[in-house]
């Protein structure tokens, strides 16, 4: 029974064949070629990072010089179309007002005939009241 349950249920035996395996695979047949991989890597980088340092400098000052001067230039180009929009809008706001007072005028124009035609009602019906009631006075 001790022994089947040792078979069983104990599971050192077999965890540390699996561990030695793993430990001999990955440390002993190897031999930290992987560590070697990663120096040889990390020292071609530095070395390609120095290299291009020296280059990418003097591009990028060339660049930033390129870039200033197209800065400068998009801030007159901004400047030349804010003036000109200004001034369209100056344009077009002159045309709005200027048509805004035609139509005034004419509202007025038309507000006066609806005056004078009401006035004219207004007075039409004063003089049939006036003799209505002189009518009914005399009688």
């Amino acid at each position: 029974v001790g022994d089947i349950r040792s078979r069983l249920l104990d599971h050192k035996p077999v965890i540390n064949a699996e561990i030695r395996y793993f430990v001999k695979e990955f440390e002993e047949k190897r031999g930290h070629r992987e560590s070697r991989l990663l120096e040889s890597v990390n020292k071609m980088v530095v070395e390609t990072n120095e290299q291009m340092q020296l280059t990418d400098f003097e591009t990028m000052i060339k660049q930033l010089s390129e870039v200033k001067k197209r800065e400068a230039a998009n801030h007159v180009a901004d400047r030349v179309q804010q003036r000109e929009l200004e001034a369209q809008q100056s344009t077009k706001l002159q045309e709005n007002m200027d048509h805004l007072k035609d139509e005034r005028a004419e509202f007025l124009k038309e507000q006066q005939k609806l005056k004078e035609e009401v006035d004219e009602e207004h007075k039409k019906a004063v003089e049939q009241l006036h003799t209505k009631y002189f009518k009914m006075q005399e009688e």
